[in-house]
């Protein structure tokens, strides 16, 4: 399978209060079947509804830590993309929760070519494509010295360079 037909009709759910990005998202994902909500409770709806091969989910307006949870134990690959909170506690939280990915919206064109990732990797987390790929974009945003800070994500790194999928909270 070409790298171009991974995404063919693959069944994704986008979450977003901002109808624009819903339909960035639609645009990209223009070969698959996208579902698209505007708010909590009818993205919930979906999710206890649907099977999806990807969710992508918004942080702010949209309670999308809660919604990170319902995607997970469902066992949807989840993919957290924001604006507002984009800060490097929010970036925690969704590893913590059990997202595979997250993108700042600034960097929605970038989208397409993460879902193939993710979905040619069977659902599993791409965290090492975030450090490798946006370092310099976190590192301008968070600081520096951002990830030295912080013993979640020295711990994290250190278990993503072993291959392993997610840390436990510190």
């Amino acid at each position: 399978m070409n790298s171009e037909s991974v995404l063919i009709g693959k069944s994704v759910l986008a979450v977003d209060d901002e109808p624009d990005i819903l339909e960035i998202i639609k645009e990209q994902l223009d070969g698959c079947i996208v579902h698209t909500a505007l708010d909590h409770d009818t993205a919930l709806q979906y999710l206890q509804s649907y099977t999806y091969d990807v969710v992508i989910l918004d942080i702010m307006g949209v309670n999308g830590f809660a919604l990170l949870k319902s995607s997970v134990s469902r066992g949807f690959p989840t993919l957290m993309l924001t604006a507002h909170a984009l800060t490097p506690e929010a970036l925690k939280k969704s590893i913590s929760l059990g997202a595979v990915f997250f993108l700042p919206k600034e960097r929605i064109a970038d989208l397409k070519g993460y879902l193939k990732e993710i979905v040619s990797g069977g659902g599993k987390p791409i965290w090492q494509r975030l450090f490798e790929r946006l370092e310099g974009y976190f590192n301008r945003k968070f600081g520096p010295d951002w990830r030295e800070r912080d013993q979640f994500f020295k711990d994290f790194e250190r278990e993503v360079l072993k291959g392993a999928e997610r840390p436990s909270a510190a």
